[in-house]
């Protein structure tokens, strides 16, 4: 309640409303709000409050980076990359350019999604296929059936049990087809 009330001091009726997804922070900006709380500019608190920063602890694990030497990084959530449907088809070609790149560039999915155009899901799920099977994990196998030569035993008998109930079912209805001709000749 405290954290809300200074950031309405500080930036009015604005600084409550509700954000939808994650905000844009700079690393330029993420330094200069680290900086004031170390020379003194503020509490974590106050500075929260100040630069409209969504939480206390965003700002405190910014200050455990700074204080560890790590680069702060521009951190930008691309929402549209995570959300989007699958934005298009993509051929095995694509697919394993896409997949190339991502590697090459240290697995970076959001950007590499938004890049080629398609949805991190579908970039992550490449990655792994590929890291599971190499390039034939990536072949787009949705509608093809596998042989009876392809599959097990025990399906191979689970698919001819099918077909054999099929076959009964065609011959039963035949049968009844046949009953009903009979008796309709009959009258």
């Amino acid at each position: 309640m405290q954290a809300w009330v200074k950031k309405y001091q500080e930036q009015g009726s604005a600084a409550l409303a509700t954000r939808t997804g994650n905000a844009y922070y700079s690393k330029e900006f993420k330094t200069q709000c680290v900086e004031a709380v170390i020379r003194g500019g503020g509490s974590v608190d106050d500075i929260v409050a100040k630069y409209n920063i969504s939480g206390r602890q965003v700002l405190r694990s910014w200050i455990k980076l700074y204080n560890a030497n790590m680069e702060l990084k521009d951190y930008d959530p691309k929402r549209e990359v995570y959300m989007a449907d699958a934005k298009r088809k993509t051929t095995l070609e694509e697919r394993k350019e896409i997949v190339e790149y991502c590697i090459t560039h240290g697995r970076d999915y959001k950007n590499t999604a938004a890049l080629y155009d398609v949805s991190y899901s579908q970039v992550y799920t490449w990655v792994k296929k590929y890291d599971a099977d190499g390039e034939v994990g990536l072949t787009d196998r949705r509608g093809h059936h596998k042989t009876d030569e392809e599959v097990d035993e025990l399906e191979r008998l689970r698919r001819e049990n099918l077909r054999l109930k099929r076959q009964l079912e065609e011959r039963d209805m035949l049968v009844e087809l046949l009953k009903k001709v009979r008796e309709f000749e009959g009258r």
